[in-house]
Order: C-alpha cells, then sequence, then structure tokens
C-alpha cells in the first residue's frame, strides 16, 4: 500500500495520539501537565466536547483545591440555635432549602451537630409520634481544617457516606462548612436545582446595605437598582463586570471595591461566578433608606 494513502496517514495519526496516551499511564509522569496536553488535544481534534474537556479539567484540578478555597464562608452558613423550639426551626428550613444544617451552641463557634432535615420530617410529619424532641436528632459534626485536600476529603464523603463537613482554622475556630454538592461543582460546573432557577436573576437585600446578587443579573437591571453607571459594552452581567475588574478568576471571599459598592464573591466555581454579596458604602446610602 501506498505511503501517501490517506487511510494509512489517518491511521498512524490515530495510532500516535492513542500511543501518547498510553506512554503517560504507562509511565511515571512527573506532574499533570502531560494529561493536560493530552486533554486540549483531544478537544482540539473534536475527539471530546467543551463540556468533557471542562470536566476532565476539573477531575485534575480538584487534587490541587483546598477546603478553605470552595467552602461556604462562616457568615453565609444558615444554622439553627440549640435552643429554638421547632416552631422558630421551621421557617429557617423553608427559607434556605438546604438538607442539613449546622446546630450551634451560642454562637458558630460552638457546632453541637448536624441536623438533616429527612430526619426532623420523618417525626414532625407524624401526628401519632409525640414523643420524640428535635434535639435527639442532632448527628455529629464532621470536622476538618482548611488546608484538607478536596479530592481526599470526597474520597472520605463516599466512604463513610456523610455530605457535609465543618472548616476549622488553625485555631479552632469555624471558617465555614463544605458538602459533597460544592464539590461535584468543581468538576461538573454548577449544579442547579429548581431553586436556583426561581432566583436565578434576583437581587435580594439582606441587610440595610447588604444585598445578595446572581452574577448572571443583566447589567441594565443592575445600574436601575443601584443607581450605577457601567459601561453595558464592557459586559452583559455585573458578574462580568466585577471578573473585569479582579483581572482573574476570583475564590469564593475575595472581594473588590467598585465605586461606593464592595463586591465579595460567595460563590464561584474555577470556571465562572455565580453569586455575589453587594455592599454599599454607608455614605451611599438612599436618604430615609
Amino acid at each position: 500500500m501506498s505511503d501517501d494513502n490517506p487511510h494509512s496517514s489517518r491511521g498512524s495519526a490515530n495510532r500516535s495520539w492513542l500511543e501518547r496516551i498510553a506512554s503517560i499511564f504507562t509511565a511515571e509522569p512527573q506532574d499533570i501537565s502531560d494529561l493536560e496536553d493530552i486533554i486540549s488535544e483531544a478537544s482540539m481534534r473534536q475527539l471530546i466536547d467543551s463540556d468533557t474537556k471542562d470536566m476532565l479539567q476539573g477531575v485534575l484540578d480538584v487534587s490541587k483545591v483546598r477546603a478553605r478555597d470552595i467552602m461556604v464562608p462562616r457568615s453565609q452558613m444558615a444554622t439553627i440555635d440549640i435552643e429554638q423550639p421547632l416552631a422558630e426551626i421551621l421557617p429557617i428550613l423553608l427559607e434556605n432549602n438546604h438538607s442539613r444544617y449546622p446546630v450551634v451552641n451560642e454562637d458558630k463557634d460552638h457546632i453541637e451537630g448536624i441536623l438533616i432535615v429527612k430526619d426532623l420530617l420523618q417525626y414532625a410529619l407524624d401526628p401519632n409520634n409525640n414523643d420524640w424532641q428535635w434535639l435527639d436528632l442532632v448527628r455529629p459534626a464532621v470536622i476538618i481544617p482548611e488546608s484538607k485536600r478536596v479530592d481526599a476529603l470526597l474520597r472520605e464523603f463516599r466512604q463513610k457516606r456523610y455530605h457535609m463537613a465543618i472548616v476549622v482554622d488553625e485555631y479552632g475556630g469555624v471558617s465555614g462548612l463544605v458538602t459533597i454538592e460544592d464539590i461535584l461543582e468543581q468538576i461538573v460546573g454548577e449544579i442547579e436545582d429548581e431553586h436556583d432557577d426561581a432566583e436565578e436573576h434576583d437581587i435580594k437585600k439582606m441587610a440595610s446595605r447588604v444585598f445578595q446578587v446572581s452574577a448572571l443579573t443583566p447589567l441594565d437591571e443592575f445600574n436601575e437598582t443601584f443607581g450605577t453607571q457601567f459601561d453595558e459594552e464592557d459586559a452583559d452581567t455585573i458578574g462580568g463586570i466585577v471578573l473585569h475588574a479582579f483581572g482573574h478568576m476570583p475564590a469564593r471571599g475575595e472581594s473588590i471595591a467598585l465605586g461606593d459598592l464592595t463586591f465579595k464573591v460567595s460563590k464561584a466555581n474555577s470556571r465562572r461566578l455565580m453569586q455575589l454579596q453587594v455592599i454599599r458604602a454607608r455614605e451611599a446610602e438612599p436618604e430615609g433608606s
């Protein structure tokens, strides 16, 4: 067969690409850059689509990420106080729509355990069972350091079958919490449910000067709400403006001031911003508000 046969050339190219993959897995790579090169080449050759490439890259990135990088910050933790009666707990569950809540004693540095909503509902919805206290349903909390590697944490989540861990700093103070969903979002991107869809473009007022804003909020809507004049030619969403101002993909907890507003990243993964906390300067607060 002639050397210039197109089928022969294509076969050689495919074998070459497969040989490169094989060499990576049969040898001892010094780092993961070889794997990243193969993934990029596979994407360019359209052997995998962009979503698959992002997912594979997310798997590789997980080994570099620590609990502090993906945790829900302490200030944003929805908690239940150990002294609260059941009548006060139910509105908290309805407002936040989480499946698990840390139970605290006085403040967030004193975690008594985790309340799983499913456990609570099994008793609360049974009219014939009045001999129970919600405190009896609290499960032990899993405590991890900020420096815990996320890939190791995911392995523990799977092996020990728990879904939430409390993150503490070097002094034992609570820094935040991590759920299995937070880890999976690092791999596959944001996992949205029906509550996320309903709030996708919401601007929610949390306090007199504090707002929770979706990064996908259209810029014209944001400007109208906050009286700002961000240029719509620079970005379509407020997340685009904030990302451009940072000059890099910010991690959760990073903040930046733009005019009279401070933007703090509430939720993000390695690819995009999701939620922002917007704080208006006190002197910029409208009169009478």
